[in-house]
């Protein structure tokens, strides 16, 4: 390997083989100030570049006209910190700064800013037609390929000893990433042009992980529109200073432990949060909220005490609790990629703009095809 990327999952940033993931970035248009907290964040030419920065916990430091770089790991006396790093928009202008810093980064190129006049319409009106085309036989293939490589693993399970378990599970997560990426794609309306049975899938795909369909895709349908706007984006965003200073001590010690080691699991405390409460949901949603909770439930109910009933407790950690943590470190890490970078800035929404949020504030991963 030639080097790392060093990738921000939800927050959290991970190094990643520079030859099995390649990314490309797009920046902003433009970069508003921001606050982070910061401990002993001192200033040099690499640091504005991009590359350095604090402490999750610290003195509050305000920059100007900055972009920061959430989400970037860093050891020290054994412990994981998320550091701060900004990134000056003119730099951004600036092709040779870009190679630059897409060098340091890891990245195949970060993209010239997002020209201010750009909607999201043109964006959209310039993409060919077929990419809108619904492909029943790639939609039901990979539901087969899910189903038989899920069934596989919880084979692999059954018969390995224990010292071959963690990569059963490791397996096995990646594989129920899958039923994920089939209830996703059913949010997206971009599954079946039967709608109902986009629902139906979706709703049933993502009963095994625990994760209530109709409130995911609300809440995701409301991230794609405020993608990386401070306070609206339903995803990861930074947190204030102001509602730093108003947290109690222990809350701030979660807090720093889950934006450090317990970073690739973040994804948990999401879910737990915007998924199960009817009061973040509009009237008019709520009744296939209630839908999509009574699926979860029922699977609780029936499904976990079967597990328990035939293999133990120690059945139901092997067989859903490990693959579900699995599952979990996918979805973080994927989150984190997907639109935190050290040159992406959260916008407060009077900054903020659709086409450059979408554009600039998304970062593309090629993964290896295995």
């Amino acid at each position: 390997m030639q080097g790392t990327m060093a990738a921000s999952v939800c927050g959290y940033r991970v190094a990643l083989p520079k030859a099995s993931i390649n990314c490309r970035a797009q920046p902003k248009a433009k970069l508003s100030s921001q606050v982070v907290r910061s401990a002993g964040l001192k200033s040099s030419a690499r640091r504005a570049a991009g590359s350095l920065g604090s402490k999750f916990t610290g003195e509050p430091v305000v920059y100007q006209h900055a972009r920061f770089d959430p989400l970037e790991l860093k050891r020290r006396n054994g412990g994981i910190y998320a550091i701060a790093a900004p990134v000056a928009p003119y730099a951004l202008e600036d092709a040779e700064v870009r190679a630059r810093l897409a060098e340091e980064y890891g990245f195949q190129q970060i993209g010239e800013p997002v020209p201010e006049n750009v909607t999201l319409k043109n964006v959209i009106d310039s993409l060919p037609k077929e990419v809108f085309e619904i492909n029943n036989f790639k939609a039901w293939r990979t539901v087969a390929i899910t189903a038989v490589s899920y069934t596989l693993a919880l084979f692999l399970i059954s018969k390995s000893p224990w010292y071959l378990l963690p990569f059963a599970w490791a397996y096995a997560g990646t594989a129920a990433t899958g039923l994920f990426v089939i209830g996703h794609d059913c949010a997206h309306k971009c599954f079946s042009k039967n709608k109902l049975l986009e629902d139906i899938v979706g709703t049933i795909a993502m009963m095994p992980l625990i994760y209530p369909y109709e409130p995911w895709r609300f809440k995701h349908d409301r991230h794609h529109a405020k993608t990386n706007m401070l306070v609206e984006d339903t995803a990861w965003h930074p947190v204030m200073r102001k509602e730093w200073e108003n947290y109690p001590k222990p809350l701030k010690s979660f807090m720093e432990w889950g934006m450090g080691p317990l970073r690739p699991w973040a994804s948990i405390g999401h879910w737990a949060l915007w998924h199960f409460d009817l009061k973040k949901y509009r009237p008019s949603e709520q009744n296939r909220v209630k839908t999509s909770l009574a699926a979860v439930f029922g699977f609780m109910a029936v499904v976990w005490p079967l597990i328990i009933w035939k293999f133990g407790v120690v059945g139901w950690v092997n067989y859903w609790l490990m693959p579900w943590l699995g599952y979990h470190f996918w979805m973080s890490t994927f989150t984190m990629v997907h639109h935190t970078a050290p040159h992406i800035p959260f916008k407060d929404v009077k900054d903020w703009n659709s086409a450059a949020a979408q554009l600039g504030g998304t970062v593309h991963c090629d993964y290896p095809k295995w």
